[in-house]
């Protein structure tokens, strides 16, 4: 059976290091600001603003919390966007997806500085990502790779087949990679043969969105398996888009759902926002 990859523990363990440095910055005279922006009360957003702000609370990181009503103008969201740019006690803006239908995302996700584009979404971030002088680095991808590190897997010269082609996980998780010098497959929904190309992976990223569409019979004894999908089976039950059981059988290493890539992803946004702090306080000395 596969050893299981505990986000949990790892996330844990991360967050005592970026309150450390949270706590060294304030005094300082520089406390790490995070302002998140909630368009809408979309329920699960709404959960993932209100786990996020008791985070920052934990790491020692000022949260400048913005609800705004689901009918709020586009220009207003832009205003406020502007505001917080130009604000020195925010080091990193969040704006929570999806935004309602009205609303620009592109125009708004440019409008964040990108300087305080902790969710590394600005086209300025991406671009430094895909030519390996990275600034901000997507949270969950960002989460993926420090799991590997932690993990002690190394990827250099290693085949790496990621699922998915999100501009949030699949594509900046395969730049990630080839930074580390693997050898990378994008594959996707409409890929050919998947079976085939998962099948000859050393590690396989499954970032997806469809429950349990990648079988267990298809990973490669030993390979190590990050399951970024989270999909909701039935009323209470959680999957990935891996089929566990099965996969883990086989696998060397393998993330549960819940409890694997999920805590990575609000840790790294922590991290992300006291590494722009300390730039801030680099830039003041």
């Amino acid at each position: 059976m596969a050893t299981i990859i505990d986000g949990k523990a790892i996330a844990a363990k991360l967050r005592i290091e970026i309150a450390a440095d949270a706590l060294a910055l304030t005094a300082q005279g520089i406390q790490p600001g995070l302002a998140v922006v909630l368009v809408g009360e979309d329920p699960a957003s709404a959960v993932y603003v209100s786990m996020k702000e008791k985070a920052c609370a934990a790491a020692g990181i000022f949260s400048d919390e913005h609800k705004l009503p689901a009918d709020t103008a586009e220009a207003a969201l832009l205003a406020l966007i502007h505001r917080l740019n130009n604000d020195s006690r925010i080091h990193g803006i969040l704006v929570q997806l999806p935004l309602p239908g009205h609303i620009d995302t592109d125009k708004v996700l440019e409008a964040i500085s990108p300087l305080k584009d902790v969710d590394g979404f600005h086209p300025y971030n991406v671009g430094r990502l895909v030519v390996g002088k990275p600034l901000f680095q997507p949270c969950t991808p960002y989460g993926v790779m420090v799991m590997l590190k932690e993990s002690g897997v190394s990827l250099a010269g290693k085949e790496v087949v990621v699922v998915g082609r999100s501009n949030i996980v699949g594509k900046p998780v395969a730049f990630m990679c080839l930074q580390e010098h693997a050898t990378v497959t994008l594959c996707h929904s409409r890929t050919k043969d998947l079976a085939v190309h998962v099948g000859r992976a050393d590690v396989v990223i499954a970032a997806v969105g469809k429950a349990e569409m990648i079988k267990g019979e298809w990973i490669k004894p030993g390979a190590v398996v990050i399951d970024v999908g989270v999909n909701r089976v039935g009323e209470k039950k959680l999957v990935g888009d891996v089929e566990f059981a099965a996969a883990a059988e086989r696998a060397s290493a393998i993330t549960p759902v819940p409890g694997g890539v999920g805590p990575m992803t609000i840790t790294m946004l922590l991290y992300n926002t006291v590494e722009s702090a300390k730039r801030q306080a680099k830039s003041e000395k």
